[in-house]
């Protein structure tokens, strides 16, 4: 009886300890923003700049498109997700788009997270 009860807890601890995406871990992510400044209708590169103060928005995990934190980009565009666990992001932020409805679009990436572990996404360009 003791042998059953020692193996059901084993069981619960290791399947009640299984670690999912999100913060609690020693991984993180970051990248920069780039701001390209068009004329009104989109066609004429009139500048570029860093992306200070930008919200970069981060999904944990895959299960569903609700944003579980937010950031905002340091005064060089600069910016770091820390204390990640392992696994699958989705990391996203606000561009003009005179096409799309609302004029704003998404502009996304996947990221998958390695324990102990910096992820560099490059420099993200957004255009204003």
């Amino acid at each position: 009886m003791k042998l059953i009860a020692i193996i059901s807890l084993g069981l619960l601890f290791f399947t009640a300890c299984k670690k999912v995406e999100g913060e609690g871990g020693s991984g993180s992510i970051t990248g920069k923003i780039n701001i390209q400044d068009y004329n009104s209708n989109q066609t004429v590169l009139l500048s570029e700049y860093a992306g200070f103060k930008e919200d970069i928005y981060i999904i944990y995990g895959t299960g569903d498109n609700t944003f579980d934190d937010k950031i905002e980009a340091s005064y060089d565009g600069s910016f770091e997700f820390k204390y990640l666990q392992p696994g699958t992001y989705t990391i996203f932020v606000y561009s003009d788009c005179l096409l799309c409805n609302g004029g704003e679009e998404a502009i996304t990436m996947t990221v998958t997270v390695d324990k102990k572990k910096a992820t560099d996404v490059g420099t993200i360009n957004i255009k204003k």
